[in-house]
């Protein structure tokens, strides 16, 4: 489903990584219509896509899918959905949430404003390096939980009406389709067997 006719080599992969070929637009109607055409029900497709929203505002870059998966599992979504709801933390997306959960999260820890540069000096050879980043990583984790769920209540309601609109469209054009061929809910029509 989700492979491609033609195998990029490794760096055309990096690349696309980095900036799709076809753009950033392009990539983004594409998830968006992929997730308006997985099956299941709209309540679990927005559940999944809210679960992989609210990991992407989580520091732990790498398990953001991990993350996802778990809460879509947890709270019965989608788990397809909820890779694609992961893609909200994005690399144009990233330093916006990262400054947004650290200020929101020292602001709530602290109770005063969040300085403008946090003191990291981090030497990964002296075993102190989980003692220099703490001060940025708990502000970070604690700030991530009201703006992920602020951010994953919206997700949920924009897939949501999305989803059962989309569905609703499909099943009418499929209705009308199986109309116009003779086929009714009983069988083949008369006019149709003869």
């Amino acid at each position: 489903m989700f492979r491609r006719r033609i195998e990029l080599h490794p760096l055309q992969r990096l690349r696309e990584l980095v900036w799709p070929r076809l753009g950033w637009k392009r990539a983004f109607q594409y998830g968006w219509r992929r997730v308006w055409r997985l099956s299941g029900t709209p309540h679990a497709i927005a559940i999944g896509v809210a679960a992989g929203a609210f990991a992407s505002f989580t520091p732990f870059l790498g398990f953001h899918f991990v993350i996802g998966f778990a809460l879509a599992w947890i709270f019965r979504g989608n788990l397809i959905a909820s890779a694609f709801g992961t893609f909200i933390g994005n690399p144009l997306t990233f330093p916006f949430i990262w400054i947004g959960t650290y200020d929101v999260g020292y602001w709530l820890l602290q109770g005063s404003e969040a300085p403008s540069e946090p003191e990291l000096s981090i030497n990964m050879f002296s075993g102190q390096a989980i003692d220099a980043i703490l001060p940025v990583l708990v502000p970070m984790m604690v700030g991530g939980i009201p703006l992920g769920l602020v951010c994953a209540g919206i997700v949920y309601y924009l897939i949501r009406s999305t989803v059962e609109t989309y569905q609703a469209k499909r099943r009418e054009q499929i209705a009308k389709k199986a109309i116009e061929a003779g086929i009714d809910e009983n069988g083949p029509s008369a006019t149709a067997k003869s």
